[in-house]
């Protein structure tokens, strides 16, 4: 049943019923459909629009049908146009006249602004603690690895000496900072548009804060334009999700990397990886690899998201029917890579002793050798030099600092002492950082229970 017939002579275009209908992927809004219409016709019995009988009526229609699509014993029927046209149609037809007076004092305009908002706002909470679980993991596999030394990176090549749990905790200000974002987009889109009608609102005395209120809404609209024009928080949280998603192929990229026989820093559990149909030796971090490319297709969403909102008029325009399966995928790629990936780190092992030989090589001890000389009273400049003048001095002889003899120290520099050794260990260059933020034990113990706390 159209809503909107009375004023055709003929009927749509089956081609054209097809291209605007929407009820192949607006069914998932069925229970905020159904919410949202329970809160109107008690707003409008409370302001003596609707009477208390018809009211009665139908909110246990309702829930009868939201009961029933729950088990099965209803299903939507897919030439209906939309999932608002569905229920009214089902309602009318179990209760009869009632039933026609449910959307009284609204328009699908209004109704599919605030479907949408109900959505979102339910889907953000699922994100948010999609978030804390992995980052509940992350601080887990913090505390277990305080003294598990690996080499830090920049330009993807060894710098200085970290820790397992440091550099995690990098990840875990990354996964805060995305709730955080989740946070912000929820209190600021928690502003309810039911009532503001088409565009410009309606005759009908209606109590837009008690709609609010049993909505769980921090107040009405203010603009009944804007109200059914809105679509920042969905391009605000196709924004967030992206940036979430930015940071899990980052954090895939390395687990790729580590992966690797060239590395060899983790072994991933066999039930997150795959194997090869024609090289049995192969184990593939298949999950990682997919999380990195679908990071492409929720990137998507957002610029398709603005390309579509970037020429529309005031008030509502059908384009922005779009808006719906482009952040439905979003949201269900994201929420399963958020899983995906928790199960998978969460499971993997790391050897520790290929990590720590790895942090041995490749000189990341070196600014602790020119540390050590200003100690001894080099100014950093020259002591920058001399110790590149050690490293210069290895590499031919494929050798590593804590592998000269002090002899050879002294014929670089004469400041040079014994306890140059104990100076360059990775033990002291990991636990001589304690500044807050930095890989000592110490400091990075502070950071875990403040980070517990945030949890």
């Amino acid at each position: 049943m159209k809503l909107w017939g009375g004023r055709f002579t003929k009927e749509e275009n089956h081609a054209v019923n097809d291209f605007n209908s929407s009820i192949s992927f607006d069914q998932r809004f069925y229970r905020q459909d159904i919410r949202g219409s329970i809160a109107h016709v008690t707003m409008l019995a409370k302001q003596q629009i609707l009477s208390d009988e018809d009211k009665d009526v139908i909110i246990a229609g309702l829930n009868q049908i939201l009961s029933d699509l729950e088990s099965g014993t209803l299903t939507i029927d897919p030439e209906s146009e939309d999932i608002h046209s569905f229920i009214e149609a089902t309602l009318t037809e179990r209760i009869g006249e009632p039933g026609k007076r449910l959307h009284t004092g609204r328009s699908r305009n209004d109704q599919v602004a605030l479907d949408m908002k109900l959505y979102i706002r339910d889907e953000i909470d699922e994100l948010d603690q999609l978030c804390h679980e992995l980052l509940t993991t992350i601080l887990s596999i913090m505390e277990n690895n305080l003294e598990t030394y690996m080499p830090g990176f920049t330009h993807l090549q060894k710098a200085q000496p970290v820790t397992v749990a440091h550099h995690f905790g990098a990840y875990f200000e990354m996964f805060t900072r995305d709730r955080s974002r989740l946070s912000d987009i929820r209190r600021r889109m928690n502003l309810c548009p039911l009532g503001a009608g088409a565009l410009a609102g309606t005759t009908y005395p209606l109590d837009r804060t008690l709609s609010a209120s049993l909505l769980d809404f921090d107040g009405p609209t203010l603009n009944s334009m804007d109200s059914v024009a809105d679509r920042d928080y969905l391009i605000e949280l196709l924004s967030a999700l992206s940036t979430i998603m930015m940071h899990l192929s980052r954090f895939s990229e390395e687990i790729i990397i580590w992966n690797s026989n060239e590395y060899g820093f983790i072994e991933l559990d066999d039930a997150y990886s795959t194997g090869s149909s024609i090289m049995p030796q192969k184990k593939n971090p298949d999950i990682a690899e997919l999380v990195r490319g679908k990071t492409g297709r929720v990137y998507g969403a957002l610029m398709s998201m603005l390309t579509t909102m970037k020429g529309i008029p005031l008030a509502y325009n059908k384009d922005m029917q779009e808006d719906k399966e482009m952040t439905f995928d979003a949201i269900d790629t994201v929420k399963a890579c958020l899983s995906l990936f928790n199960g998978m780190i969460s499971t993997m092992t790391f050897r520790k002793n290929v990590m720590e030989k790895s942090a041995m090589n490749g000189f990341t001890n070196a600014t602790d050798a020119a540390d050590y000389l200003v100690g001894k009273g080099v100014a950093f400049r020259d002591a920058h030099r001399i110790v590149g003048e050690l490293v210069l001095y290895c590499l031919p002889k494929g050798i590593g600092l804590l592998d000269m003899t002090l002899e050879e120290y002294k014929s670089i520099s004469p400041v040079f002492e014994e306890d140059i050794y104990e100076a360059i260990s990775l033990k002291t260059c990991v636990e001589k950082r304690m500044t807050i933020g930095a890989p000592g034990p110490d400091a990075m113990k502070s950071v875990i229970e403040t980070y517990k706390a945030s949890l």
